[in-house]
């Protein structure tokens, strides 16, 4: 009954690979069906030129349980649960280790908004959250990854709608979209911004981030209500 679930995460997961944003086993994909009550999720450690649609497992929004598969789910399971519950716009999600934007998280700095190609995506920065304390991480470690990330979004008022993106201090960026394809699409524009602010810090240190009405321009003409990019 879940086999479109499973097609569609098992697909997006295929393009982290083709994307250059993981090697080996690292990183994964959820989508999830609201009406149903369950997200799929890759499962945990297999190989990406292992995968098959019918390893992708699913798991249940209620209790974070199994309800279909034979495989274990993702380490980072728990994770994606809390932000599905906290984020009601998210269709998918993306956790990667890709080099620049865990360069970033592991300085644990937010990407600074230098550049019209960053205002095409986000009117902000990329925020970064605080390292764990103690305590949480010898809690249960995915939870509370999951839980800072909203605790960020909170403190910050950010909408996560509006900023499809974040990096965990000292460990990896997680993106989200409307579905899991769009969630892969906000990885991939991650990555490229972290390498652009990364890049534009070592041509200029005292790079200024870009002014106002630049940043206003370039979202809205792409997200506002009078966007006029593309086609309609």
């Amino acid at each position: 009954m879940y086999e479109a679930l499973k097609q569609e995460c098992y697909e997006a997961n295929m393009e982290l690979p083709k994307l250059d944003l993981v090697i080996y086993t690292f990183g994964n994909v959820s989508c999830v069906d609201r009406a149903a009550g369950v997200f799929a999720i890759k499962p945990s450690g297999v190989d990406y030129d292992k995968l098959k649609p019918s390893d992708i497992v699913i798991v249940s929004l209620a209790d974070g349980k199994v309800v279909d598969g034979t495989m274990r789910p993702s380490s980072d399971t728990n994770t994606h649960l809390e932000l599905y519950r906290a984020f009601p716009t998210l269709g998918g999600i993306v956790h990667t280790h890709s080099t620049f934007a865990v360069a970033w998280a592991q300085a644990a700095r937010a990407v600074p908004l230098y550049g019209t190609t960053h205002a095409d995506h986000l009117a902000a920065d990329i925020p970064c959250t605080e390292f764990m304390a103690d305590d949480r991480i010898r809690n249960d470690y995915e939870t509370e990854t999951g839980l800072q990330i909203i605790d960020c979004f909170k403190k910050q008022n950010l909408n996560p709608a509006e900023i499809p993106m974040v990096l965990v201090a000292g460990h990896g960026p997680f993106t989200w979209g409307a579905t899991g394809a769009k969630a892969v699409y906000n990885a991939r524009v991650l990555e490229e911004l972290c390498k652009m602010a990364f890049i534009t810090e070592q041509v200029n240190p005292r790079a200024p981030r870009l002014k106002d009405s630049l940043i206003q321009k370039h979202y809205n003409r792409k997200h506002g209500k009078d966007a006029y990019y593309g086609q309609n």
